[in-house]
């Protein structure tokens, strides 16, 4: 059965998504970013599920190009990716309850996806039990940032969609 397409559902998310993107290009806190908010909102409105990988990954890939690539990127993505499936998740059911559970679990994914590739690594911590403890050890102090990056552009996401939809009816779900 073919997903449904709507012009103005991809418009709407995706303008969102890409002004997030390019928040990106902007000075921050380590970690303090809108990459878990574009994942979660493509996942959640974007009812062309194609659409609601292709839009956010291509968002984030294109501020990668001005930002940089690094050998762990894969892992980046990854995380990315499993992001907009929990972003499915609150299909039909978004609430701010839901929502900011969904963006802490998007959180913790992130932070064990990406840490545990620094381990494989084999660069910076050896491939032993103690040396991936190490590894998420180290990482603490910027988890704080992600979660709040991704609470904070969640929130702002989330509460521009639900606007837009309400202030202009032609935006809203079939």
């Amino acid at each position: 059965m073919a997903e449904k397409f709507d012009k103005k559902e991809l418009l709407l998310v995706g303008g969102l998504i890409l002004l997030a993107a390019i928040m990106r290009l902007v000075p921050h806190w380590p970690n303090f970013t809108p990459i878990g908010a574009m994942a979660l909102l493509g996942g959640a409105y974007l009812k062309n599920r194609s659409q609601a990988f292709i839009v956010p990954l291509a968002a984030m890939f294109l501020s990668d190009l001005v930002i940089g690539f690094h050998g762990g990127m894969w892992a980046v993505y990854i995380a990315f990716a499993i992001t907009v499936v929990l972003g499915m998740t609150l299909r039909n059911k978004v609430s701010v309850s839901r929502t900011a559970l969904t963006a802490l679990a998007s959180s913790v994914i992130f932070f064990v996806v990406t840490n545990f590739a620094v381990w494989m690594s084999g660069f910076l911590y050896p491939k032993t039990a103690a040396g991936l403890a190490q590894c998420f050890v180290m990482a603490i102090p910027f988890f704080h940032y992600s979660v709040l990056g991704d609470l904070f552009y969640t929130g702002i996401l989330f509460t521009a969609y639900h606007l837009a939809v309400t202030r202009y009816p032609g935006f809203s779900k079939a």
